[in-house]
């Protein structure tokens, strides 16, 4: 008779509501501004906005950690090969690495912001841009294990879904290297929409864990 993994509907929850908030958060936060002291202004405009929506990404990525926890200890075939064990372990040290990002901007980044504390800012600004590179390696970890979703016969959503979402982590890896990295300012855009979309997949994805039955997955 067929049963459910309990590791698995745990994490599949987990990971859907990580992905709701994460699609919120990046809706709201939106490119961010090729000039640092553009962004200074916009962060000081709006400080409130800006700080509730890096605690909410705190919490997103938080729960991402937790899903990829679980996933690792679950004995399921979600981590049953070396590629995608490494996947779920990527996806929970990079979102861990990203979360301390999302604290500093809410926090000190914010206040350094509204009080224009122009080297305060670009000091706390350098050290969440840097630690923020995390996230460009989780959407690396969702397209490897997008991917191997895709060509899964025990599939948990259809195959054209996994493949969208492969393509679109790997476009969020290279919008935010093109952005950050490189200094072209269609990658920022390029990063938020394709993370969007990466989220969009994660969700539904997690949705489907959340509610699966059979116990080979």
């Amino acid at each position: 008779m067929p049963h459910t993994n309990p590791a698995v509907r745990v994490a599949g929850t987990w990971l859907a509501i990580a992905s709701s908030l994460l699609v919120a958060a990046l809706v709201l936060h939106g490119p961010l501004a090729p000039d640092l002291s553009d962004q200074m202004k916009k962060i000081a405009d709006g400080a409130l906005a800006w700080s509730v929506i890096h605690w909410v990404s705190a919490a997103s990525l938080s729960l991402f950690a937790v899903t990829g926890l679980v996933v690792l200890t679950s004995g399921s075939r979600l981590a049953g090969g070396w590629w995608t064990m490494t996947a779920w372990a990527v996806l929970t040290v990079s979102a861990l690495w990203t979360m301390t990002t999302a604290v500093a901007e809410a926090t000190v980044v914010t206040n350094a912001a509204v009080s224009g504390a122009e080297e305060m800012f670009e000091a706390w600004w350098s050290f969440a841009e840097g630690k923020a590179s995390g996230i460009a390696f989780l959407a690396l970890a969702v397209s490897v294990i997008s991917g191997n979703e895709a060509q899964s016969s025990e599939r948990a959503v259809p195959a054209w879904s996994a493949w969208i979402a492969m393509v679109s982590g790997v476009a969020s890896f290279a919008g935010w290297a093109l952005g950050r990295w490189f200094g072209v300012d269609f990658g920022n855009l390029l990063w938020v929409a394709s993370s969007v979309l990466m989220s969009v997949w994660t969700l539904w994805f997690g949705v489907a864990l959340m509610r699966s039955r059979v116990n080979v997955i």
